[in-house]
């Protein structure tokens, strides 16, 4: 049964279109999708993202800990600085899509969307010292995204949010917004400037009263999770159960840059090794002559032969209308330019593998705003 997050009783008032997103009700639609995209796009949105499992591992070596986990070398961080990779399982499949949080070398604060997360953690951390504290519903999670979300926060704190004080893949534990304490990370899943609050949850209410109240008149939107697809595809983002699962390598997913096969030991290494070339598809973009969102799941064609699958497509307001979609391709073929075909029910549809991502690829926006 899918669980109310903190906010649920504020946008419960405002839809009742939902759906489940990782055991949570999270709203599809609250205003209109096409409202809300221009608002992140042009404005800004406020979307609740509590479903994402916060983990805390706290205790001496709990980087060290992570970092025998996770692909990404995360010892290489520095206090306040997060990582994104991938977290594996021994046969080095996805279990997670996830950021690493450096507060000091004993104290770490990890997200992701899967509880398996905690469970790894728990087990490794067993004959250790390290407490692995799992705080999701404890800690109920904001993102408030768009060229104007740093003007609205500014609006409600004295802390200094510019670029210089505060850079992409950056977090803050002292900051109060309209006068309530969260922990703040300077990043988000629509490839705009954007922050995500975090809040105790007997505090939810009050932050998220604050925001709409400075925010609705500068145009912020409340967002549901159609138009959050418009953003992650048009910008490249992946999500579990759809452009993996328990079977997929990060290699095929989109995630390969994030696996350091030259650090010390950890969990997957040997497989993740093997896989790096024996895995044949690879995550890119493409857009097709038509399909719509009926062309999420369509296998992909190349000289009468299945070279793929679109994983989700949706029609791309970034593109005018024009179907575009996240796909894997097997990487002989996974170049700009290259035409190819998409099963849509009983219609064969031309596409193009287009650069990825198709939105702001070098994410200035989000970066340098």
């Amino acid at each position: 049964m899918s669980k109310e997050t903190a906010f649920y009783p504020r946008l419960k008032a405002m839809t009742d279109e939902w759906m489940d997103l990782f055991g949570y009700w999270a709203p599809t639609e609250v205003t209109s999708t096409q409202e809300e995209y221009r608002a992140v796009r042009e404005t800004a949105g406020l979307m609740d993202f509590t479903m994402l499992r916060k983990v805390d591992l706290d205790g001496p070596g709990a980087l060290e800990l992570v970092n025998s986990i996770v692909t990404r070398d995360v010892s290489k961080l520095t206090p306040g600085r997060i990582a994104y990779g991938a977290l594996t399982d021994e046969s080095g499949k996805m279990v997670d899509d996830c950021t690493t949080m450096m507060r000091s070398a004993d104290h770490v604060r990890f997200c992701g969307a899967n509880d398996r997360d905690s469970e790894i953690f728990s087990v490794a951390a067993a004959d250790s010292d390290i407490e692995v504290r799992e705080h999701t519903d404890a800690t109920p999670h904001l993102c408030l995204q768009g060229p104007r979300s740093r003007e609205i926060l500014q609006g409600l704190t004295g802390a200094d949010l510019s670029t210089a004080a505060f850079p992409y893949y950056t977090f803050k534990d002292d900051v109060e917004i309209a006068g309530v304490p969260v922990f703040m990370t300077r990043l988000g899943y629509t490839a705009e400037l954007g922050y995500e609050l975090w809040v105790d949850r007997d505090r939810a209410f009050e932050l998220w009263d604050a925001l709409l109240a400075a925010g609705e008149p500068q145009g912020m939107k409340v967002i549901g999770m159609v138009a959050l697809d418009l953003f992650r595809i048009e910008g490249g983002f992946i999500i579990g159960g759809v452009e993996y699962d328990a079977t997929v390598s990060p290699f095929e997913c989109g995630l390969g840059w994030s696996v350091d096969l030259e650090k010390s030991e950890f969990q997957g290494k040997e497989a993740l090794a093997r896989d790096r070339e024996a895995t044949q598809l690879r995550l890119t973009s493409v857009v097709l002559d038509g399909g719509g969102d009926e062309a999420s799941g369509s296998p992909i064609w190349f000289d009468d032969e299945e070279v793929g699958l679109v994983t989700q497509a949706v029609v791309s307001p970034y593109l005018d209308g024009r179907t575009l979609g996240l796909a894997k391709i097997r990487k002989d073929l996974n170049r700009p330019g290259q035409n190819v075909v998409a099963q849509v029910g009983e219609e064969q549809v031309a596409g193009e593998v287009v650069s990825h991502p198709v939105y702001d690829p070098e994410r200035r926006r989000a970066k340098e705003s």
